[in-house]
């Protein structure tokens, strides 16, 4: 065992640890950027008119295509 033993950091994380106090700002700009594409109210009666809306694939859909 070891008496002056040093935990590890991965390179990946000291270049998160930099950049994040290189700019604290980060998290807030990523928060937003996501609310952009992501976090929508969603509208529930089109998302179950589109479910009710979808045919039913049928099994083995290759397999016609091959027949021929």
């Amino acid at each position: 065992m070891h008496f002056f033993w040093k935990p590890y950091k991965s390179d990946v994380t000291n270049f998160i640890e930099q950049m994040r106090a290189g700019r604290p700002a980060l998290e807030e700009e990523q928060r937003a950027g996501r609310a952009l594409l992501w976090d929508r109210p969603l509208d529930r009666q089109a998302l179950a008119e589109w479910r009710a809306s979808r045919v039913a694939q049928k099994p083995y859909v290759y397999y016609e295509a091959e027949a021929r």
